[in-house]
Formats: structure tokens, sequence, C-alpha cells
């Protein structure tokens, strides 16, 4: 049988490797230790890019995926997992196996498509099949506002949208969704994060709009940190809460720390 890493929880990521060190699997590990958990990785895509854009990348074939997630659960009891940037179709159909044939829990999907800076991640065939087939297999599925867009097809202008896009996105098969509202709805002050839990139900997370700038990472810590939540036994609304506070935290930290890069702060 697998053995587990001694008093510390296995938190898989899926995702891209961002060098700058800003998103992508290096927030991700970071963010996994920081609540305790042990972090481990497989990489999806090795973009080029730092705070101020992303210059392309060289995306992994689906068998070198898998070849890097079967070591990892013949070794290891894995305990919560997420996905970030998934670049192809291929790479989408292998997750979507893995997740379905594997013991690996049902992870926390980030729909990464457009980086901060306005890059599109993701072509029209992968971002389709990510809607129509891996959020099936999501405990809990983490769109910003434009990402909760694209997905329900819903122009979100009000926290009445955002419950309404909830809504939509749920029915193509997570167990709940969190739309997030740091992007901000229309001339609102505050920053409000709605989720649509298992039971269907809604919860709002509000909490006072930090405006620091353009902000890098702060998608992938979240859904990294409600892995990590749901991984050291927390039910998904206690996972959301924490992890909401987590983010919050690091980005108030920001106004009191030096400038990192020429572009968007990283967390």
């Amino acid at each position: 049988m697998p053995e587990e890493v001694p008093s510390r929880r296995v938190v898989l990521t899926i995702a891209g490797l961002d060098p700058s060190g800003g998103a992508g699997i290096v927030a991700d590990i970071k963010t996994i230790s920081a609540f305790g958990c042990f972090p481990a990785a497989a990489i999806t895509s090795i973009t080029f890019q730092n705070t101020t854009g992303v210059f392309g990348a060289e995306h992994q074939t689906a068998s070198s995926l898998r070849s890097q997630i079967e070591p990892i659960i013949s070794d290891f009891h894995v305990s919560g997992a997420k996905t970030g940037m998934l670049p192809t179709p291929e790479i989408i159909r292998e997750v979507i196996r893995m997740f379905s044939e594997t013991e690996l829990p049902a992870p926390v999907v980030d729909p990464v498509m457009v980086s901060t800076s306005g890059h599109d991640l993701i072509g029209t065939e992968a971002a389709d099949l990510l809607k129509g087939s891996l959020l099936r297999v999501a405990r809990i599925v983490t769109p910003n506002i434009p990402e909760a867009e694209r997905l329900s097809g819903i122009a979100i202008k009000s926290h009445t949208d955002m419950r309404a896009a909830a809504e939509v996105i749920k029915e193509l098969g997570p167990a709940a969704v969190l739309v997030k509202g740091g992007h901000r709805v229309s001339s609102l002050d505050d920053a409000v994060d709605v989720l649509l839990n298992e039971r269907g139900e809604f919860v709002e997370f509000r909490d006072d709009y930090v405006d620091v700038g353009e902000v890098h990472g702060s998608g992938c810590t979240l859904s990294a940190a409600i892995a990590s939540c749901l991984a050291l036994g927390m039910s998904v609304e206690d996972g959301v809460r924490q992890a909401k506070k987590y983010v919050t935290d690091r980005i108030r930290a920001l106004q009191k720390l030096p400038r990192s890069g020429h572009g968007a702060r990283p967390l």
C-alpha cells in the first residue's frame, strides 16, 4: 500500500511552470507548504513568462504527464489535488482519465484560461473539453469573473449575475462552484466571492477590496490553498473561508513590501 509522508498530507498540483515563481506550480508549492502539507507536482506546460507577460510555452505530452503522476500515486497516499493550466485537449483527457481510473481525490479545478497579462493559455477545443468533461470530476471549480462568463455564457455585472453563472456552471458537473469577485463587479467597493456548495446553497464571502494594482498568481494560490484545506479534512465551505483569508492576508501584505518585478505583483 502507498505510504503517506508521516504527519503531512500530500497535495498534488497538476499545472504549468511559471519560471518567475509568481504563479503556477511554484505558487502552488509555496502555498501547499504554508498550510503544512507536502506538495507533489506534475507539470503540464513550461511557460516563458515574468510579471510583465507570457512570451510562449512548450506543452507536455499526455504520456509525459501520466509518467509524472504514476510514480507519485504509487508511492504516496494523495489527500488533496488541484489542476491549473491544462493547455491541450490531450492533456485534459489524460487528467480526466487519471482522476477517473485511480484513487486520486476529486480535484479543485482552477479553470486557467487567460493570464493576468491577457495571454490566452488554452485553445478553443481544450476550453470546450474542460467545460464539457473535466468539470464532471471536480470537487470544486474556482473561476474568476472572465472565466465564469466564458463557462456560463452570462455577462456578469452584479452579484446576482455571479449567482446565476454559478448555477449554470454547477450544471456542468462539479460538486461545488466558487465564482471569485476579485475582478470587481460593477462599482461595488467590496470583494465578494460566491460559493454554490454541494447542497445547492449559496454562501457569500465578503471582504474589503484591497487595491494594490494587478496581482500575479492569486488564483493559483487560492485553489492550492483550498486543495490543502480539503486534504486536511475541512469542508468545502470552511476550506474556501480559510483559503480566502490566506490570499487576502497575502494581498494586504503587498502594501508593506517593496515591488518585485516590473509588472503585476506576485503574492
